[in-house]
């Protein structure tokens, strides 16, 4: 799909407020709000956007603890990746998971209440699964930059 200048902006916009109302967009692009509103639906009905979000706050919800785990598993068959997955799937503070080249098999993205809970699902969920040969942590310290909304062009 071919985006034009004014579906760029529009896209950029939204990610920064998914809220923005159809006159505050109208009014960032020059446009109509209606005209705003139809590009967006078009945008949400190609699949460009996918959804909305809210965005909260880990502090606020007890969350202090972010760390990002490297698995290796021990053997590579269709079922035992199969099977990993639907652990992933299954456990809320596992919030993405992403296949990797390299040493490890998979990057994990977690968030814990504690140390505690951190070091529970390493060695009590994961280093328990069959197929898991070797579990490697790092805690995050601090996050200079913010996720970032995606680059648009």
């Amino acid at each position: 799909m071919t985006l034009e200048p004014s579906d760029i902006k529009l896209l950029t916009l939204l990610q920064k407020n998914g809220q923005a109302t159809a006159q505050e967009l109208g009014d960032a692009l020059n446009l109509s709000p209606s005209q705003a509103s139809r590009r967006r639906q078009r945008l949400e009905e190609t699949g460009v956007i996918e959804g909305y979000r809210a965005r909260l706050n880990p502090d606020k919800l007890g969350l202090s603890v972010q760390a990002f785990v490297q698995v290796q598993l021990a053997s590579h068959g269709p079922e035992q990746g199969a099977g990993f997955s639907r652990l992933m799937r299954t456990r809320a503070e596992i919030t993405s998971v992403w296949t990797m080249t390299g040493e490890a098999d998979y990057l994990l993205r977690v968030w814990c209440p504690d140390l505690a809970a951190l070091n529970r699902l390493i060695h009590d969920v994961l280093l328990a699964h069959p197929v898991v040969a070797r579990v490697h942590s790092q805690i995050v310290m601090d996050q200079p930059k913010e996720d970032a909304p995606l680059p648009v062009y």
